[in-house]
């Protein structure tokens, strides 16, 4: 009886001994599982921060790429235009230096005919010019959708049987001759004060 007691005893102890090792590789194997849970976990977040980095720097690549080229034709069509504001300022300053040098009042009597010619033709240039340039920068307005703000173009002056042809060169022939008028006036009162004193 004492033996068999004993070999209770030292079974008992080697169960014991065997739950207790059981029990502590389920504790390293919850520490291992822990350890690769938490990598895995690592691994998941960095590889969805290289999917954003790879999406983000693909989308960004792609907006850089397209603007780069719709500002490289803006800043193309920008120039041009500036070229041709450019140009059209120059145009315009020189035709307004023209149409200012126009003094009827220095004018010889005896040359007004071409004299008159030469002003009228300098106005009609002008006129064309205006209304050429005009009619380019409203184009490039339509374009660009920007918008260049200048006045309307005057009708042609030289249109055959055009009514305000008429008056326009009525209008410059009485400004040419008005001083001649009043010239021709003053000395008509003159003739006729001295005819009356001479008798």
């Amino acid at each position: 009886m004492l033996e068999l007691s004993e070999d209770e005893a030292n079974s008992t102890e080697h169960l014991d001994s065997q739950v207790q090792k059981a029990q502590e590789q389920l504790f390293l194997l919850k520490k291992q599982q822990e350890q690769i849970e938490k990598q895995k976990r690592e691994l998941e977040e960095l590889s969805r921060r290289q999917e954003e980095l790879e999406r983000g720097r693909t989308e960004m690549t792609d907006k850089f790429t397209r603007s780069l080229v719709v500002l490289e034709r803006e800043a193309y069509d920008s120039q041009k235009k500036l070229e041709q504001i450019r140009a059209t300022r120059e145009s315009f300053e020189q035709h307004l230096v023209l149409l200012e040098s126009i003094d009827p009042k220095s004018w010889n009597p005896a040359d007004l005919h071409k004299e008159l010619s030469r002003a009228l033709s300098t106005v009609d240039d002008a006129r064309a010019e205006f209304s050429q340039q005009r009619s380019r920068l409203t184009a490039s307005t339509h374009e660009d959708g920007s918008e260049v703000a200048l006045p309307e173009a005057a009708p042609e002056m030289g249109g055959i049987g055009s009514a305000n042809s008429f008056v326009q060169w009525l209008q410059i022939g009485f400004a040419v001759t008005l001083p001649l008028i009043v010239f021709g006036f003053i000395a008509l009162m003159l003739f006729l004060w001295f005819a009356s004193h001479a008798q």
